[in-house]
């Protein structure tokens, strides 16, 4: 890639050390040079809808040490938006007018630009783990958001492909950077509150509705592309997104393209509580649930549910719309818990704090456990003071960033263990290692989904 070499050696001996170490650091402008084109990372941006716009673009174009290059999406107003909300924000950086961002209606075209060396994958979630694949094989490095995948079998296959390319890809599971959640985990598994017993996450939700009465499919809008592996169904503006805004968009509630709120923000939790589990590289070994689903309307992702599992070490989780949002941990000694203090965009629901103090997003059976220090001696987890950060660090450095694709892989494929469960409503065994439900093949056909031709991994 462009500068790979020069940059990567320069970080070598300017900051391999204090990465290696464990602990990346954001580098500051000034080690790199004020815009230095020579030690600047070039991203392109696929998918710049409203996670991309109110999350990730700025989450990038906060470092200088990085230039965001390029917008793709399948909408051409989409296309025009992005490049002028990047444009803008560069000529206010630089005091002067800017035109330097290229837009693509397809990916394929922006991974084939040599100069770009990283992209940042913002779709909707059907389209994470085939675009990301696409993205290592073409040499880049990776920022995708979570979930990471549509179907276990998918994210199998993504973490694969990532392992084997060497490249750096990060999922943007940015509860690992915010400080309360390593903390909470730290605490979990220093024994603050004993042996650990029990897990409780607590998830927002998302309403029933929609109108499937199909419509004209917008101008210079390529629709087959975004239905891509999917089947083929009518257009129509609450099975997409809005046609003119950013607000939510009505595909999060659609099965054929995601699995609801249990993926949705169920990866970031999962995630948290593997953390403070120890169980980031592997998954429950029974699962059983219910849930109420829609039987009316466009919508047609999981409402109320309760689901529940146990892992190999005997310890619990109980999953649930009803409970705070948030996780709990139950130890024999005490419970912990903790939750978000902000909104990731300002259209997510469900981002205030349910319980514990706003001010920290942690609360505890005994207010000592708070206040506790993790000693030199005790496990200390990856600190990470920003997970965009992160990953430009680290693919500087080349070392493994916060939230790596197996541990993606894990969260978001127990989250789809336990949406399974809400589907057979029968308590199930599964195998974390060959990945596979212990003697039920109907489950075992759920672990994939057929892929619409051209829009499958090759």
């Amino acid at each position: 890639m462009t500068n790979g070499i020069s940059r990567r050696q320069f970080v070598k001996t300017s900051v391999g050390a204090a990465v290696a170490a464990g602990f990346p650091t954001i580098v500051p402008s000034s080690v790199f040079g004020e815009m230095a084109p020579s030690k600047r990372i070039n991203v392109g941006a696929i998918g710049v809808g409203r996670i991309s716009r109110g999350h990730d673009l700025p989450g990038i174009w906060q470092f200088d040490g990085a230039r965001i290059m390029a917008v793709c999406d399948l909408s051409a107003d989409r296309v025009e938006a992005g490049k002028a909300l990047i444009n803008g924000v560069y000529a206010k950086k630089t005091g002067k007018a800017y035109d330097g961002v290229t837009g693509y209606h397809n990916y394929h075209e922006l991974l084939a630009n040599k100069d770009i060396d990283a992209v940042v994958i913002s779709t909707p979630d059907h389209q994470h783990a085939i675009v990301a694949v696409d993205a290592v094989r073409a040499g880049k490095d990776v920022y995708l958001q979570k979930p990471a995948s549509l179907t276990i079998a998918e994210g199998r296959y993504l973490s694969d492909a990532v392992q084997a390319s060497g490249r750096i890809l990060q999922i943007g599971s940015q509860q690992r950077s915010w400080v309360q959640f390593r903390y909470a985990a730290e605490l979990v598994r220093n024994g603050r509150i004993g042996e650990l017993k029990h897990v409780e996450i607590g998830l927002p939700g998302d309403p029933a509705g929609g109108d499937p009465t199909p419509m004209p499919v917008p101008a210079g809008f390529n629709y087959d592309a975004w239905l891509g592996s999917t089947p083929e169904v009518p257009y129509t503006v609450d099975r997409v997104m809005p046609q003119k805004g950013f607000d939510r968009p009505g595909w999060l509630r659609c099965e054929q393209f995601g699995a609801g709120m249990i993926t949705g923000w169920g990866a970031h939790h999962v995630d948290s509580a593997h953390w403070g589990m120890d169980t980031e590289y592997t998954g429950p070994v029974e699962v059983w649930g219910t849930a109420e689903f829609p039987k009316s309307g466009l919508w047609d992702v999981h409402g109320k549910f309760l689901t529940h599992a146990v892992y190999a070490n005997g310890v619990t989780m109980d999953i649930s719309g009803d409970f705070p949002n948030g996780i709990k941990f139950y130890g024999t000694k005490g419970w912990l818990f903790v939750t978000r203090t902000e909104q990731t965009t300002p259209t997510d629901p469900g981002g205030k704090p349910t319980g514990g103090p706003k001010a920290t997003g942690l609360d505890a059976s005994d207010p000592k456990i708070l206040t506790s220090v993790i000693g030199p001696d005790e496990i200390q987890l990856y600190k990470s003071a920003d997970q965009h950060g992160n990953w430009l660090d680290c693919i500087r450095s080349r070392q493994a960033p916060i939230s790596p694709v197996e541990k993606g892989h894990r969260a978001c494929s127990t989250c789809l263990i336990h949406h399974i469960a809400m589907h057979t409503g029968r308590r199930m065994h599964w195998d974390p290692v060959k990945e596979r439900f212990l003697k039920d093949d109907a489950a075992n056909a759920m672990l994939s989904r057929p892929q619409r031709a051209p829009y499958t991994f090759s």
